[in-house]
């Protein structure tokens, strides 16, 4: 009898009422809780656009804190829970990273995770000088600008092939895709291989019709650069200075002397520059100098390449200052060209 009265108060119907309710709040838990690890995981959290950058002295908590400060994330609370799950502490990789404004948190976790950086686009050009170079460079990527600079020295630039004088014509100027984690010695792996690809068998066949090696052409098409920014006339100039060669005389370039002299600010080459003792002077030395003078543009030295044939072996800035040159076969005409340029300097004092 006492066994059957049990059994009667367990399956009473208030019993299996509270069973009821406590199953449904049970389920109703589940259910927040649920709601809950999915807005975590999948609602949009990231509320800007924001670049994350991270070395490889980067931890998981300075991660959080610039992503906090910052205000990146709506729920960094959902972030730090995806991420721990994900062991984003353990696994995180240096990079740059471009967390877009919609982003929930499981996909910036898996991203940093993985390492899943976007390329940048390193830009140089209009670069003269090493140092000029370096500071742009080290302006993309992780890489400073002394480590760059050291890429100069002479036992690093035998490894690519170059001597320290024609180790400039390695790095043609343009836009490339690049990661931010790039070190110096990537970066120089990248030049080679996009110098490799810029003489092509064209470029290779024309430098060669030309007499010349790849790196004299860029040494005269950075000679070029300077003595001009118009780029219809710069084939004419390049003609000039390939008659000038051919016939074994002085190039006569006031941008190496420039060079020599230190400073490529000098508006005026005075008598008094054109002594000076370097193998860039080229009032002074003939043939080409031993190397470029700065980093030739890929316009200026495919204007080398596709030279204007002609007769002319003289060139002067013409006295309307419209920046083109007037263009001579003898000397004679050139002197009366420069005198022309002179007058009209002198009327401006």
């Amino acid at each position: 009898m006492a066994i059957e009265y049990k059994n009667r108060l367990l399956l009473s119907p208030r019993t299996g009422k509270w069973i009821k309710r406590l199953f449904v709040l049970a389920l109703i838990v589940a259910g927040l809780k649920a709601y809950q690890l999915f807005t975590y995981i999948f609602r949009e959290n990231v509320q800007k656009d924001y670049v994350l950058y991270i070395t490889g002295k980067t931890s998981y908590d300075m991660v959080i804190d610039s992503l906090e400060t910052n205000g990146v994330m709506r729920n960094i609370r959902a972030f730090r829970w995806v991420a721990r799950k994900k062991k984003c502490c353990e696994f995180i990789k240096p990079g740059r990273y471009h967390l877009r404004e919609g982003m929930n948190a499981n996909q910036v976790a898996n991203i940093l995770r993985s390492g899943l950086q976007e390329p940048v686009n390193l830009v140089f050009n209009n670069i003269r000088t090493k140092e000029q170079l370096a500071g742009v460079v080290s302006r993309s990527i992780e890489a400073d600008s002394l480590s760059i600079l050291q890429l100069f020295d002479p036992e690093s630039v035998g490894e690519y092939g170059f001597t320290p004088e024609t180790f400039p014509a390695m790095f043609i100027p343009n836009t490339y895709e690049i990661y931010w984690t790039t070190s110096a010695r990537q970066f120089a792996d990248r030049m080679k291989r996009e110098y490799e690809i810029f003489w092509n068998e064209e470029r290779l066949k024309k430098a060669e019709n030309l007499g010349m090696s790849p790196v004299e052409v860029v040494t005269l098409a950075s000679i070029l650069q300077e003595e001009s920014n118009k780029q219809s006339e710069r084939p004419r100039i390049a003609g000039v200075y390939i008659n000038r060669l051919r016939k074994g005389m002085l190039l006569q370039a006031d941008p190496t002397v420039k060079f020599a002299m230190g400073d490529v600010t000098l508006r005026r080459i005075l008598l008094r520059h054109l002594d000076i003792d370097s193998p860039y002077n080229t009032y002074l030395y003939p043939g080409l100098p031993p190397g470029p003078i700065t980093f030739p543009e890929i316009l200026a030295i495919d204007a080398v390449l596709d030279y204007e044939k002609h007769n002319f072996y003289y060139f002067c800035a013409r006295e309307d200052f419209s920046g083109f040159h007037n263009f001579s076969r003898t000397n004679a005409e050139h002197e009366r060209n420069a005198a022309r340029y002179h007058a009209a300097l002198e009327k401006l004092r």
